[in-house]
């Protein structure tokens, strides 16, 4: 193995940087799908109750409602399983921040608790890897409810609102189904070629290799959720399957690669024709089955509450943060101490850099937010039904936009957000922007230092066994190749553990660089295992004759990790 040079275990300050911090991106594949999703969902629950002139109990339907927003880059089976947890969940925070509410007097109790939910929503949340929006929504909903003023009696019929808003969520979410039954899969796919063929053409200038892993990501999430199909959709699975595998060959043999093959069978995954078949060109092909489809997977599945542990700290700074944000919005008088507590909530991400990141996008959509509610206020004031409207419009342009930016998302979320606290009647929207411009700075500033106060260093004890894990797949790779004639399927099972550990080292080491107060990581050794890893695996695509063009091998020393 290679051995580690000496490291610093002095604890260093990392820069905070800014640049990019507000750039605007690509919109994602799918934007549209959960903004109308959110539409269809909010608004027959919301209309009804206009009509029957209760729109103060839209709070609780809107708690259902908003699970539409999950689960969208998910294959319907696994779709429908996660959906049914996210409204479960939604139900039971809820259920706790009314029952809460209708027995405790005054602020302290319910800010504690809200603290509470909002570190447990987050853990399950990445622990789960739910994805986008993650807790921040549950966090918003069960908040605003514990300052709803309540009695137990109404707990009841409103967590009934609640489930039925639920449920006609879920029904939205699965309501593409009968249509395009494979459309996630083939999306995933598509990604993890596009991504691969990105690489392909840039790797040459790509010293810190962000597009290797991001391709690494987008080919290991495509294979996570082919995997989610199980034993059913088999031939689709299996169609799906070899053109990752293609993505894989491009990663360890970027200069074999053609860009434009794989950029076209991407394009051959759009609507529901017929799933693009490569042509091998190799003298192995008859083997792609094995390659493709049956080998067993790179690594053994675990459970998600195995990943609670190393979450820990970030739960506690969540709750800390969200406690301190809360009351301290409290002691300067603000009425509504949940707007700091959900800032605060919204800010905690894998380390401390994209912590800082994330509230500085905040505090910017927040404020550009705040001057948009302002200009349609007037509007909204017309009447119920033009709330409504001016709501449902806002739900459409967060879901559009936050795709791009996090800060861009927050120009709707914000007025959306103050919109809601109307339902029950209109208020004076100088005092509504007066209170939420000062929950957005007290929760940005106090959830942030709670977030340098608590340290994570379990991001950086999990660097040495990713290096380790590293180290033998690739010593275990390379004594197959030793070998006169490997079996294809161990050959193929070893090339795809160590994709796989090479793809959670660099994740690993990335979150380790941006977190405060760590001891200096091993980054020599960590380029040397990822440069060897990656001409190892170039190798092994060589060996089993997957080469994307059926072209001439060029040496895997000219291979640039």
């Amino acid at each position: 193995m290679i051995s580690a040079p000496p490291a610093s275990a002095t604890p260093r300050v990392r820069r905070l940087p800014l640049a990019g911090v507000l750039r605007v991106g690509r919109p994602s594949d799918i934007w549209f799908k959960p903004a109308l999703s959110v539409i269809v969902s909010v608004a027959p629950p919301n209309l009804l109750l206009l009509a029957l002139g209760r729109l103060d109990l839209a709070m609780y339907t809107m708690a259902g409602s908003l699970c539409a927003l999950y689960g969208h880059n998910r294959p319907y089976a696994a779709r429908a399983r996660a959906l049914a947890w996210v409204v479960l969940g939604m139900v039971g925070g809820l259920a706790v921040a009314l029952v809460t509410a209708s027995v405790t007097t005054g602020a302290v109790v319910p800010v504690a608790v809200g603290a509470l939910l909002a570190a447990a929503q987050k853990a399950l949340c990445d622990a789960t890897r739910i994805g986008p929006p993650g807790n921040v929504v549950l966090t918003f909903i069960t908040s605003a409810s514990l300052f709803a003023p309540q009695t137990l009696g109404q707990v009841p019929g409103h967590l009934a609102l609640a489930l039925a808003a639920g449920a006609w969520a879920w029904i939205v979410g699965m309501a593409p189904a009968p249509v395009r039954p494979h459309g996630p899969e083939r999306r995933a796919t598509a990604h993890a070629l596009n991504a691969a063929a990105s690489y392909a053409e840039s790797h040459r200038e790509d010293p810190h290799g962000r597009a290797r892993a991001a391709a690494a990501a987008a080919v290991q999430a495509a294979r996570h959720t082919l995997l989610t199909l199980g034993t059913r959709s088999t031939g689709t699975r299996h169609a799906l399957e070899r053109l990752v595998v293609r993505a894989e060959v491009a990663l360890a043999a970027p200069a074999d690669t053609d860009p434009g093959r794989l950029r076209e069978w991407a394009r051959g995954l759009r609507g529901t024709g017929r799933i693009p078949q490569p042509q091998p060109g190799a003298p192995q092909a008859d083997a792609d089955d094995v390659l493709g489809t049956d080998a067993e997977p790179a690594a053994p599945h675990r459970a998600w509450w195995h990943r609670l542990g190393p979450l820990a700290p970030i739960a506690a700074r969540t709750a800390l943060g969200c406690a301190l944000a809360g009351y301290a919005s409290l002691a300067l008088g603000v009425g509504r101490p949940y707007w700091a507590l959900v800032t605060a909530a919204s800010l905690y991400q894998a380390n401390l850099t994209l912590t800082f990141g994330r509230a500085v996008q905040r505090v910017v959509g927040n404020l550009a937010g705040v001057l948009l509610f302002a200009a349609v206020v007037p509007l909204a004031h017309l009447g119920q039904a033009a709330l409504v409207l001016c709501c449902l419009a806002f739900n459409f342009g967060a879901e559009a936009l936050i795709g791009r930016n996090y800060w861009l998302g927050n120009v709707c979320v914000t007025p959306m957000a103050l919109l809601i606290t109307e339902f029950a009647g209109f208020q004076q929207p100088g005092r509504l922007i007066t209170e939420r411009v000062a929950d957005t700075v007290v929760g940005a500033l106090v959830g942030f230092l709670a977030g340098v106060a608590v340290t994570n260093r379990r991001v950086a004890d999990r660097v040495e066994p990713a290096l380790t894990a590293v180290e033998r797949s690739r010593e275990r790779t390379a004594r197959l190749l030793a070998e006169p004639a490997p079996a294809p399927a161990a050959l193929e099972a070893a090339r795809r553990g160590l994709a796989a550990a090479l793809t959670d080292l660099r994740a690993t080491v990335d979150a380790a660089s941006g977190e405060w107060w760590q001891r200096a990581l091993p980054q020599e050794r960590v380029m040397r295992a990822e440069q060897a890893g990656h001409r190892t695996l170039a190798a092994t695509v060589r060996r089993q004759g997957l080469h994307l063009d059926g072209d001439t091998a060029t040496s895997t020393e000219d291979i640039r990790p």
